[in-house]
């Protein structure tokens, strides 16, 4: 456990006087997102550590270096989680890039992404200033959201030292129903359940099969499951799927050809690629593997109501996010701005142009 930001601050302070970049570096688990990582190594994985964590309140404060596994076990003796469910990456995952590159779990539409839990944060700017934005309460009013600003911000607005976020008591009890059925046919039976008040924390279609978690008070469980009478998994055998597709380590994920994430609307259909992807978070989220043009996969994501990225491989010189407007180009680069006037931190790594 050590405070390194001081340390962190001078680096910065000497890169600016130099006219030099940073390429920020925690756990390096996520070097494969966004573009080509350019400038010099700034090692933040040292900066570790949980500063506060208070049970009763359910608010936990950590240093961005620290590892999501330190920060899990911690919250595992009082019967808490990260409810966002973020992925570990084979343990390196820390919780900075963790915000930084806006990771979240199969529970995302229903408990939120990290995003949603982030109370407050601590981060040094590109002129070298520590600043602190938001809080360590719930109920916070104090200035601009600028927490949350750093959700998928990958580093880019500066280097993030501390986070304050929410967590939540573990379910008194987790069920998981299956189904065979094809794509279309799973993503309308996804969004007819999630309309009920039901316990739903989960719904993912892969290869012919729809899997629903069910989480919350035993007795709602137990009533949905003699509802929905589909076929019940065995503990083992749930745990091990909602992990693996937590963790991103299911078959599917093991490949060498571009893996595109779609961000859509949960009811849409894409005919094309459907019958081939990964359907999670109800239909919201589809995962497909394949060498693909990147306007055409952006045509298939608006008709759709949403965006998609080239989430890995592929060319990484290229732009691997959805092509934004100019509007937003606009209001995005005076953000960076006015957090980082030189462009000191993560050049390029979002969009070219920032």
């Amino acid at each position: 456990m050590a405070d390194l930001s001081a340390d962190i601050q001078q680096q910065v302070l000497a890169a600016r006087d130099a006219k030099q970049t940073l390429n920020i570096i925690g756990g390096g688990s996520k070097s494969f997102m966004g573009r080509e990582a350019v400038g010099d190594r700034l090692d933040v994985s040292g900066h570790r550590g949980i500063v506060n964590y208070q049970p009763v309140e359910l608010v936990l404060t950590a240093r961005a270096g620290t590892p999501l596994t330190e920060i899990e076990a911690a919250l595992a003796e009082n019967n808490q989680m990260l409810a966002f469910e973020p992925p570990r990456f084979s343990g390196e995952a820390t919780l900075g890039g963790t915000l930084a590159c806006n990771q979240s779990g199969p529970g995302r539409p229903w408990t939120g992404s990290v995003r949603d839990h982030v109370l407050g944060v601590r981060l040094i700017n590109g002129l070298g200033e520590h600043l602190k934005f938001g809080g360590q309460v719930m109920k916070n009013v104090a200035g601009y959201d600028v927490s949350r600003l750093q959700a998928g911000a990958m580093g880019s607005l500066g280097v993030i030292t501390e986070i304050s976020l929410k967590v939540l008591p573990k379910p008194a009890a987790s069920r998981t129903l299956a189904w065979d059925m094809g794509a279309q046919e799973a993503i309308t039976f996804m969004n007819q359940l999630a309309s009920r008040p039901k316990p739903l924390s989960a719904a993912c279609w892969l290869q012919g099969r729809l899997y629903v978690r069910l989480s919350g008070a035993l007795s709602a469980v137990e009533a949905t499951l003699k509802e929905w009478k589909g076929t019940e998994l065995t503990q083992d055998q749930a745990n091990q799927f909602w992990q693996q597709l937590g963790q991103q380590e299911l078959p599917f994920f093991d490949t060498d050809l571009p893996l595109w994430r779609f961000s859509i609307n949960s009811a849409a259909s894409i005919p094309a690629l459907d019958e081939y992807s990964l359907i999670d978070w109800g239909g919201a989220q589809r995962w497909f593997r394949g060498e693909q043009d990147k306007l055409h996969m952006e045509s298939l994501a608006a008709a759709a109501g949403g965006q998609v990225s080239l989430y890995s491989g592929g060319d990484r010189r290229s732009e691997v996010m959805h092509t934004t407007p100019a509007v937003l180009q606009a209001i995005q680069k005076r953000i960076k701005t006015s957090f980082d006037p030189d462009g000191i931190f993560n050049p390029g790594r979002l969009y070219h142009w920032m």
